[in-house]
């Protein structure tokens, strides 16, 4: 369900993408990288953060103040491997950490 409705934001994206929120990729960026930790795919201190590319793929005003975000993050640790990851959450005008963050890994390279 939780894929259905990333699909479906992703689709509505265009749309969604005139609603205005405050920069919040930090908090999606240090969960999805705490994630990456605790499921093994990359240990945070391997990570590159000056190398991380990150762009907001939709932001969708729910109500007032609140918005759900969903982010793209391209991670990179210090051998050169890359980790995309996307991301959704829920954010406000005044709190960035308004829900926890969805992660979900869709590509990793490993250079040998």
């Amino acid at each position: 369900m939780k894929k259905l409705s990333l699909l479906i934001l992703l689709v509505l994206s265009p749309i969604l993408s005139f609603a205005k929120a405050p920069d919040c990729h930090n908090w999606p960026m240090s969960m999805a990288e705490a994630w990456m930790q605790n499921t093994k795919i990359v240990d945070i201190p391997s990570i590159d953060e000056s190398k991380t590319k990150i762009k907001l793929l939709a932001l969708g005003k729910k109500k007032q103040g609140l918005y759900t975000q969903i982010y793209h993050f391209v991670f990179y640790d210090r051998k050169g491997n890359s980790y995309e990851v996307i991301t959704k959450n829920e954010a406000s005008d005044d709190e960035c950490s308004m829900s926890d963050v969805d992660s979900y890994l869709i590509s990793k390279s490993h250079i040998h």
